[in-house]
């Protein structure tokens, strides 16, 4: 089992920052990518930004310039660092990561999600 624990969404005002972390847990041989992805109110979930175990990193256009991904290999977590933000980055923020088990099973597993609010 591979549990993630996201944290640091929150409401904030346009043009300020927010973090936010995802840990991963449970019986992990190794970490492939590690993303997030977020589905604002009536919208379908869309990729934010991902970052593969090599360190190669994909954003959406929306938040490229913004937005930044990092990862702690040892620790198990993923950052995303929110800049400039914008009310309509409104939206949940889910952690993705790809994961092979110690069973050598692959796993594909979602967060729970951390709700960012931006006001204008």
């Amino acid at each position: 089992q591979v549990q993630l624990v996201e944290s640091g969404g929150g409401l904030v005002q346009a043009g300020g920052s927010l973090r936010l972390s995802c840990a991963a847990s449970g019986s992990i041989f190794s970490i492939d990518a590690m993303g997030w992805f977020r589905q604002a109110p009536g919208k379908q979930r869309e990729l934010v930004a991902t970052m593969t175990s090599g360190g190669s990193t994909n954003y959406a256009d929306s938040v490229k310039g913004r937005f930044a991904i990092s990862r702690d290999n040892a620790e198990m977590t993923v950052y995303l660092q929110m800049n400039s933000l914008k009310p309509e980055d409104t939206a949940a923020y889910y952690c993705n990561v790809g994961a092979l088990t110690v069973s050598r099973r692959w796993v594909d597993v979602w967060g729970k999600g951390t709700l960012v609010t931006v006001s204008s």
